[in-house]
């Protein structure tokens, strides 16, 4: 790669005729906004061009430079003002990326001021919830102790943990009851809490004695009282009774702690859908449970749920029986991308590799638009009749809920960047300012390789294949869009 200099115009006359030629005055500026030029005899290729573009990857755990080109739609706002608790949205649609974006900078946002925000999931590795899938499929109701157990072993013992040393009386009491029933934990991460929920039922299950028979309740969480024995009596059993603390009493006592302290709570929970793949016996009363817990938590303003949901596994969930649906909706928002959302959001990670700018000449104020030209063509199929190249992607990039979700917009356009460097690595070409740097045939191949990879599965390009004479075709059954 050649060696970049800032260049200064310089004019002179000879034979009586003005001139202009280019000074090297120095190494390039640290900071974008000047106009970058070559040495002469140095051309620049276009695969070196886009070995400078870095678009970030396309699925939100993965990406270490979220937060940088991250786009705050009206779907993160309305969650940020406490305007919806249930975030649903399509597979690719970002749902995980707001979680993220909203655990990293709650601290900062005024409107979250006194709200703690805590992962009642665990972002990578095998979802915790799982656990409750491969168990013995429950009643509703008990699943509704399950998730209600949870909760307040999770927010109580982050609770307890903070203000460890400084109890106040209604945080010992909390301690008690917490201790009474099993799910005190060394700390607060939703693996070890939700791990102690789970084996907590299973000991319920399987008690070593029979006198009392003991299960998840559907009133509440249930506390084991020993039987006293006294001098001359046989071993009593470990359990003489059993009795119950209703989950409105225990969540009640939660609430009064953190008013006292003056602190909103709010649990997020994601990844239900991973959870129980494969367990669909235990998916539906188990969800439909999640949801009337958060229903059943409205009554406690300072403990909430927030839930990040699949739209297809939502319209499972509330399906027919489904009571206060009314209540659930009028909190719920769905993650809509828009066209210009969309136009934003790829622009905005291009010009995230500043050094791809510059060795394309353009400036850091550059329009959106300007940007967008620079890199794709102004058609992928070209004639009167055809789309511009922005219309053309946004066609392809439909799923078969035709939702376009970014996911898929960055895929086709990382596939197709990698088809132009296969393309420049077989016959290198020299890039010529103006002209775009990832071509019509490129976009075409990338189209066909996310084609390929999601053969089968809920693709976003379903019906589409790749002819090396013909571009894209669509195959019967498929309306072309």
């Amino acid at each position: 790669m050649g060696y970049w200099h800032r260049m200064e115009i310089e004019e002179w006359s000879v034979a009586g005729k003005s001139r202009r030629a280019k000074r090297a005055i120095g190494p390039p500026p640290a900071s974008g906004g000047t106009i970058l030029s070559r040495l002469p005899n140095s051309p620049m290729q276009v695969k070196q061009i886009l070995q400078e573009l870095a678009l970030g990857n396309s699925v939100a755990e993965f990406d270490t430079a979220l937060e940088r080109y991250f786009v705050e739609t009206a779907t993160f706002r309305s969650l940020v003002s406490d305007e919806a608790d249930i975030i649903a949205g399509d597979k690719g649609t970002g749902k995980t990326a707001l979680f993220r974006i909203l655990s990293r900078r709650y601290t900062t946002i005024p409107e979250l001021s006194g709200i703690e925000i805590i992962a009642g999931f665990n972002p990578a590795g095998n979802p915790v919830f799982q656990r409750l899938a491969e168990s013995d499929v429950m009643e509703e109701g008990q699943y509704v102790t399950v998730w209600k157990a949870y909760i307040l072993s999770l927010v109580g013992n982050l609770v307890l943990q903070l203000y460890e040393g400084s109890f106040t009386g209604s945080m010992f009491e909390l301690d008690r009851l917490l201790e009474s029933v099993g799910i005190r934990t060394a700390d607060d991460s939703p693996s070890t809490v939700f791990s102690q929920i789970v084996n907590l039922l299973r000991r319920l299950a399987n008690p070593k004695s029979v006198e009392v028979a003991v299960t998840a309740s559907p009133q509440g969480l249930p506390v084991l009282i020993p039987k006293a024995t006294f001098s001359g009596e046989s071993a009593a059993p470990a359990v003489a009774s059993v009795e119950i603390v209703r989950h409105d009493d225990a969540l009640g006592l939660l609430n009064r702690v953190l008013e006292e302290i003056d602190l909103q709570v709010w649990v997020v929970l994601d990844r239900l859908d991973e959870a129980f793949q494969g367990f669909p016996a235990a998916e539906l009363p188990a969800l439909r449970a999640l949801l009337r817990t958060y229903l059943d938590l409205t009554a406690f303003p300072f403990v909430r749920l927030k839930l990040f949901v699949r739209k297809d596994l939502f319209r499972r969930i509330i399906g027919p029986g489904f009571v206060n649906l009314t209540h659930v909706n009028a909190r719920k928002v769905e993650i809509v991308w828009d066209e210009d959302d969309l136009f934003e959001l790829l622009v905005k990670r291009i010009r995230e590799s500043p050094t791809f700018l510059s060795e394309l000449e353009i400036d850091t104020s550059a329009s959106s638009s300007h940007v967008f030209e620079a890199v794709f063509p102004p058609q992928v199929d070209v004639g009167l009749r055809k789309p511009v190249t922005w219309k053309w992607m946004m066609s392809r990039v439909r799923d078969g809920n035709d939702v376009r979700p970014p996911r898929n917009l960055i895929e086709l356009v990382k596939k197709a960047q990698d088809a132009q460097m296969r393309r420049e690595e077989r016959s290198s070409t020299e890039y010529m300012p103006g002209t775009p740097v990832i071509g019509s045939d490129a976009l075409k191949r990338g189209l066909a390789m996310i084609s390929s990879e999601r053969v089968g599965a809920n693709s976003l390009s379903r019906g589409v294949t790749y002819n090396s004479g013909q571009g894209v075709s669509i195959q019967p059954g498929f309306r072309r869009r």
